[in-house]
């Protein structure tokens, strides 16, 4: 069993409304430049406008031109290789959380404010009951001493991952969740919008439409 396997129609239930806010929000055209920090191919397949983007990885396993109207650049979201911008809109989906602590969230927070007028910003809520990346309930309210103990048999992704403590360790320290006052702080001239799912708020969104 793959735990991509079943978290996937949550993913696609929840990036296909996603996408559609964008879209709707942003008036999304077929001429507009827009820089995915962080992303892939597989969100832009869900909008119907045919927009130019940049999609920038640490990890670019492929780069350059790939499907006409895509590009992929290998570079870090703290320090991006553009001028102030260089978009029409700056983009990044359920990254942020990803690229360190306070820090190297707030460079990244600013690479994203200066690549263009608009952007949109979307991490998962810390406050939300269940933490996505392991598949447990409450268990990242929990003290990091207890919780990389814990994670192997108290999360989704610990009984079908089955990882060594190297492991469990390498994921955690990859996680820094942010709740909506710091999301606030990172993107002060940004509306914050709320992804709800049964009355609570699983997701936040800092948006600017310029």
């Amino acid at each position: 069993m793959n735990i991509h396997d079943i978290y996937r129609p949550f993913l696609l239930h929840f990036r296909k409304r996603r996408m559609r806010q964008f879209q709707a929000l942003f008036d999304v055209r077929d001429t507009d430049r827009i820089i995915d920090i962080g992303g892939g191919v597989f969100n832009w397949r869900l909008i119907d406008r045919t927009p130019s983007v940049v999609m920038v990885n640490i990890a670019a396993d492929e780069k350059g031109r790939v499907n006409g109207r895509f590009w992929k650049v290998k570079g870090d979201g703290r320090d991006l290789p553009y001028s102030d911008n260089s978009f029409d809109i700056a983009y990044s989906n359920s990254v942020i959380e990803h690229v360190g602590g306070w820090d190297d969230q707030m460079r990244f927070a600013a690479e994203v404010r200066r690549m263009a007028p608009r952007y949109y910003v979307q991490t998962p809520n810390r406050r939300f009951v269940v933490e996505p990346h392991l598949m447990a309930p409450f268990i990242h309210f929990l003290p990091r001493r207890v919780l990389r103990r814990l994670v192997r048999y108290a999360s989704v992704w610990g009984w079908v991952v089955r990882p060594k403590q190297a492991e469990v360790d390498r994921v955690l320290d990859g996680i820094t969740l942010l709740d909506e006052g710091q999301m606030r702080r990172l993107f002060p001239d940004a509306v914050i919008l709320r992804e709800r799912f049964a009355g609570m708020t699983k997701s936040i969104i800092a948006v600017r439409l310029g």
